[in-house]
């Protein structure tokens, strides 16, 4: 894919002059977030759980941007560009002060109000590893910052006049050999919301105040006709469970675009970046959702950009895209994940807890945005997870087993390993970790 795909059919792509004077648009997106944070977060909540997801979980930014090579006792300097009320910032550090690591995590944002709320989240946790700037991503290059290894932009440049200059400015503050954990918005799992904010455009302009333009969203959500494509849409609940912020953030803003695959690409590789990786990986392998053996030989040939590509529209439920990138001139191949020295590690749950996920028919379900699927493992699968416990290497995983059973190849194990090692690391369960 060498450059921006079209607007899909019905997507609600609008032409320029139906979208608010640049300079305006700049000024309400910065009022929105003033007036309402976003996410709406409670920092009473930090002492009930902790939110973790894509990008910028530890494991993630250690095995796809670090290729599972970098020390986790180098401190890392990580900056969350846009932190908004802080799901990122609170999670990197959380995790890093959990594990013992040294580091610290810089949160920037332009609204005074979401710091606030990020500040609070943070105190709640005693976490004193976060510093916090207020300003915006575009003033980076002048604003006298320490290079970063690890820069977290989730949300951020598909609502900036100039995405290629927000991209560029994360650059200039990019250590060598450091990546990025990136989200923009994605079209085809946004159907109907694109018109919805045509509509409110005429029917609750920027003139009106916010909690009118709120008020008025709601009604005409609520008097949608069942053909309406946000009716249909049971994927996106912004509008249903993240409150006012949510839905003033979905329906109300000032400056919104979608990105598909070939798009984002397009930006990325614009900047001299590379997407290493796409979350999940297995969701972006179009053979995932097709049986037919006719249809899955058409896809031979393709490279894995356009397999991703044809994977979004087959889908249709992909309403972000989450990608981990890195320099183009600094891209390097990820690890063999049957070498014996490596060690693997499951994400936000023990070896046992996943080994139980498996059925009886030797699969495990996975669900994602109204899609189910059932994993075939292989044989020795739950023997094999269950030993994994981050610090093991796979040749001590091996031995154990085979000391169990009385014999075992390292070939046989090696070969059932792989199948789940594809089937878990596609689906962002199962990582390599950094060595000590």
């Amino acid at each position: 894919m060498s450059g921006p795909d079209p607007a899909p059919p019905g997507s609600g792509s609008l032409p320029p002059e139906s979208l608010p004077p640049e300079p305006e648009a700049d000024a309400l997106v910065s009022g929105q977030y003033e007036a309402y944070p976003y996410p709406e977060r409670d920092p009473k909540d930090e002492a009930r759980r902790l939110l973790t997801g894509s990008p910028s979980h530890l494991l993630e930014i250690d095995y796809w941007v670090f290729g599972a090579a970098r020390p986790k006792s180098r401190p890392l300097a990580a900056l969350i560009a846009g932190g908004g009320t802080g799901d990122a910032c609170i999670m990197l550090a959380q995790q890093l002060a959990s594990a013992g690591r040294p580091g610290q995590v810089t949160y920037l944002d332009l609204s005074t109000a979401s710091r606030a709320v990020a500040e609070k989240r943070a105190a709640a946790r005693a976490l004193g590893n976060i510093a916090f700037r207020t300003g915006s991503l575009l003033d980076l290059p002048k604003m006298g910052m320490c290079p970063f290894e690890y820069i977290d932009c989730c949300g951020v440049l598909h609502h900036l006049a100039d995405p290629a200059a927000g991209l560029a400015a994360l650059l200039s503050v990019l250590a060598p050999g450091g990546g990025i954990g990136l989200m923009v918005y994605a079209p085809y799992g946004r159907t109907g919301v694109y018109p919805m904010q045509a509509a409110l455009r005429a029917l609750a302009p920027a003139t009106l105040p916010a909690p009118a333009r709120v008020d008025l969203a709601r009604r005409l959500y609520k008097q949608l006709p069942e053909t309406n494509w946000m009716r249909r849409n049971h994927l996106i609940v912004d509008h249903v469970k993240g409150g006012d912020a949510g839905l003033f953030d979905l329906f109300l803003h000032a400056r919104d675009r979608p990105y598909t695959v070939g798009a984002l690409d397009a930006l990325v590789r614009g900047a001299g970046l590379r997407i290493v990786a796409l979350m999940e990986p297995a969701r972006y392998d179009p053979a995932l959702y097709l049986s037919d053996p006719r249809l899955k030989a058409r896809l031979e040939g393709l490279d894995t950009l356009a397999r991703a590509g044809l994977a979004e529209q087959i889908a249709g439920n992909m309403g972000i895209h989450i990608a981990y990138l890195v320099r183009e001139a600094e891209a390097r191949a990820l690890p063999d994940p049957a070498d014996p020295a490596a060690v693997p590690v499951i994400k936000s749950m023990d070896g046992a807890q996943l080994a139980r996920a498996i059925r009886p028919d030797g699969t495990m379900g996975v669900s994602f945005d109204g899609i189910t699927l059932s994993l075939p493992l292989p044989r020795r699968a739950a023997a094999i997870i269950q030993r994994i416990d981050g610090v093991r290497a796979l040749g001590a995983i091996h031995a154990d087993m085979a000391a169990a059973v009385g014999t075992l190849s390292w070939e046989a194990f090696a070969r059932d390993w792989l199948a789940v090692w594809h089937a878990l690391n596609g689906f962002n369960r199962i990582f390599l970790a950094a060595p000590d």
